[in-house]
């Protein structure tokens, strides 16, 4: 019986041990992660407040002066991994914010902050920048300005404030031309971020600037859902930007302002061809300009007698260099939604664009859309586009 107790008593004993020590190499680990998470929000609390000495108190990294313009309705931290070694640590966190007036919800991404611990004990900020394979947001890249318009907010970087205001009133005539044509549930609200140059740009979206040469303006965020749009974003390309007369700078905007009202009714089951060709009808549509005048790429692939055979696919519209069959992909969409509002009219061509949106997955979303709101198939639809383009371009 003695024997039984005294092991009983042992095994007890080491249970209690490995426990504690347990115990205690978590705390340690959870305790550095919950000091950063609360530095973390001390420092979301101060962009929010607009306190810049709050803000320093917490460390270095970005400067408050940079992104002190940015009317941020909410600003916050979720760490996910700290990494310490000895005095110093790396944290990987999740920083959410949104813009005051203009965002439903929130810009989400990856931000890695390099950071020390004093004598103290207390943490601050070193740096604090993009995580690995995560894009810049514009206060990465120097100090924001901020210029308002009646529907828009235009945020840039190295740039003057007339550019600014210039964006500012392109926007402005976007929205309401956006929301004649569109009609619909949007905020008729956007946001331009405008950056110095095309690496800024590319910056913004974290990809190679190869990828965006020659491309005015693309708008961010992702499809769906349907009841609440996400916050979008339009950025702006000022070395393509700035090659564009009056017109094209005004069809631009309309056609990114476009992506931004129709987003929450884009899904994956939305070609493409219909989305951009849709963003470009609105964007030409109040212009006056012929559809030679407005498809010159396609235009001549007709007069080649080269008339497409189909529609074009998803991946005819990416960035791939060849500027002449990026064109005719884009001037194909807009010639057949053009077709839809000539032969159905303009309601009926917005009511194809959400019937399309309305399904789950691509396969036969168009097919449907076509047979209940065109009554109409894919085959005869192809036909009479094809010699539409005979018709407007020849």
């Amino acid at each position: 019986m003695a024997g039984r107790r005294s092991g009983s008593a042992l095994v007890a004993l080491v249970v209690l041990l490995v426990a504690l020590a347990g115990c205690g190499g978590r705390s340690a680990a959870d305790s550095a992660t919950a000091d950063v998470q609360r530095l973390l929000d001390r420092r979301a609390a101060a962009v929010v407040d607009r306190d810049a000495r709050a803000y320093e108190r917490t460390g270095g990294g970005t400067q408050f002066a940079d992104l002190r313009a940015v009317p941020v309705a909410a600003w916050s931290y979720r760490v996910t991994e700290v990494r310490r070694a000895g005095d110093t640590a790396t944290a990987d966190a999740e920083l959410s914010y949104r813009v005051a007036g203009y965002d439903e919800t929130p810009v989400t991404t990856r931000r890695t902050l390099r950071l020390s611990r004093d004598t103290d004990g207390r943490w601050s900020v070193v740096t604090d920048r993009p995580a690995k394979k995560s894009a810049q947001q514009l206060w990465d890249q120097g100090t924001v300005h901020l210029v308002r318009g009646r529907h828009s907010l235009v945020l840039g970087v190295g740039r003057s404030a007339q550019s600014l205001r210039d964006f500012a009133d392109l926007a402005d005539r976007a929205v309401p031309a956006v929301s004649d044509a569109w009609g619909g549930n949007w905020s008729r609200r956007v946001v331009l971020v405008v950056p110095k140059s095309l690496e800024g740009m590319a910056g913004l979206l974290g990809s190679p600037a190869s990828s965006y040469r020659g491309i005015a303006a693309v708008t961010t965020g992702e499809t769906g859902p349907r009841t609440r749009a996400p916050a979008d974003r339009i950025i702006v390309n000022p070395d393509a930007f700035a090659l564009l007369g009056d017109l094209g700078e005004q069809v631009v905007v309309t056609h990114e302002t476009t992506h931004v009202a129709t987003r929450a009714r884009t899904t994956a089951a939305t070609p493409l061809w219909l989305s951009e060709g849709y963003a470009d009808w609105v964007g030409y549509r109040a212009t006056g300009r012929t559809p030679v005048e407005a498809a010159p790429e396609l235009s001549r692939a007709v007069a080649e007698d080269r008339v497409p055979t189909t529609l074009p696919d998803d991946e005819d519209f990416g960035f791939t260099g060849d500027a002449s069959r990026l064109a005719r992909s884009y001037e194909s969409g807009w010639t057949a939604c053009r077709m839809i509002s000539d032969r159905w009219g303009e309601a009926r061509l917005g009511a194809f664009y959400r019937a399309v949106g309305e399904h789950r997955e691509r396969a036969g979303a168009v097919e449907e859309a076509m047979r209940t709101v065109l009554g109409t198939t894919p085959d005869a639809f192809t036909r009479d586009w094809r010699a539409y383009l005979r018709d407007q371009l020849a």
